[in-house]
């Protein structure tokens, strides 16, 4: 499943959903021209999609498909989501769909996270067991820093949000007064976090 795209406009082939009293019949007519003129909460509907197939022999022909598109009614901005899937009506409710998006959203946040807080989008190294560690440290490092995100959140006014993305960014830049403190009550001599964060593979290959 994936938003529908906002220059999407497919026309409405079937209603998969009944609504009592007098609802606005919606087959035959294209989506976006409908949607201001409804109130309902959810919207459940076959659509047409026209795509252009590969090109065969120079030539490059038009065919539909046809898929669900669910809508799911935002009080606040006074708009739906829009989500299209092939996902099975009986087994999947337009609530369902939206919070299976949600998640999904939440694991393509947390993949940009590792890339660019952790570095995770390229490795200096082709060495398999550094690459194994320096994973390890990423994954360690932000379970860390999502603990200590859970208790300031905890104790802060509930109209503070703390975005994980920007929580881990202020958190990496403070990170060697962090270290410091932490190796001063462990009586471990200073750490050259500069020295540490510069020389990740090297280091991680001397572990090895």
């Amino acid at each position: 499943m994936s938003r529908l795209k906002q220059n999407a406009n497919p026309v409405i082939t079937a209603e998969l959903r009944e609504w009592r009293g007098r609802a606005i019949p919606l087959e035959g007519k294209q989506l976006r021209a409908v949607l201001d003129d409804l109130d309902r909460k959810y919207i459940d509907v076959e659509v047409e999609v026209e795509f252009k197939r590969g090109p065969y022999n120079g030539t490059q022909s038009l065919d539909t498909k046809r898929f669900r598109v669910v809508g799911v009614r935002d009080e606040d901005a006074d708009d739906y989501h829009l989500y299209m899937t092939k996902l099975a009506r009986e087994v999947f409710f337009p609530a369902d769909l939206a919070e299976i998006y949600r998640c999904r959203w939440e694991v393509e946040l947390l993949f940009r996270e590792l890339k660019t807080q952790y570095e995770l989008d390229e490795f200096d190294t082709s060495d398999e067991h550094v690459v194994r560690i320096l994973l390890y440290a990423a994954l360690l490092s932000l379970l860390v820093i999502r603990d200590l995100l859970d208790l300031v959140t905890e104790q802060a006014d509930d109209k503070l949000v703390f975005p994980a993305e920007r929580w881990a960014a202020a958190f990496r830049s403070h990170a060697h007064l962090i270290l410091h403190k932490l190796g001063e009550s462990l009586n471990y001599s200073a750490l050259n976090v500069e020295y540490l964060t510069l020389n990740r593979p090297k280091m991680a290959a001397e572990t090895v």
